[in-house]
């Protein structure tokens, strides 16, 4: 449903509802998002690729299958070790 791009990063929004939203994201390799927060609890599940996830400024190093939760209102951000695709689901309520 996303496909990898080069240099870039690639979302498509699934479900986006008063209670959380799913997003699907490809990253090329080296792309990422710089650090920020969010108000609700993050689910990421690593669908294809290898990242570098800083929550906190600890480093977590996931690949295809893994997931990791990313708290409310922690400081993350995300590299691309390789090419990357993510799901991630925010529930808001």
């Amino acid at each position: 449903m996303v496909s990898y791009q080069k240099d870039a990063v690639v979302s498509k929004t699934l479900i986006d509802k008063k209670t959380g939203t799913v997003t699907l994201f490809a990253f090329d390799r080296g792309q990422g998002l710089s650090e920020h927060t969010a108000p609700f609890d993050a689910l990421v599940e690593i669908l294809d690729g290898a990242v570098e996830i800083r929550i906190s400024g600890n480093p977590f190093y996931l690949k295809q299958g893994e997931m990791i939760i990313m708290p409310a209102n922690q400081p993350h951000a995300l590299k691309a070790i390789e090419a990357f695709k993510m799901l991630l689901t925010m529930i808001k309520s």
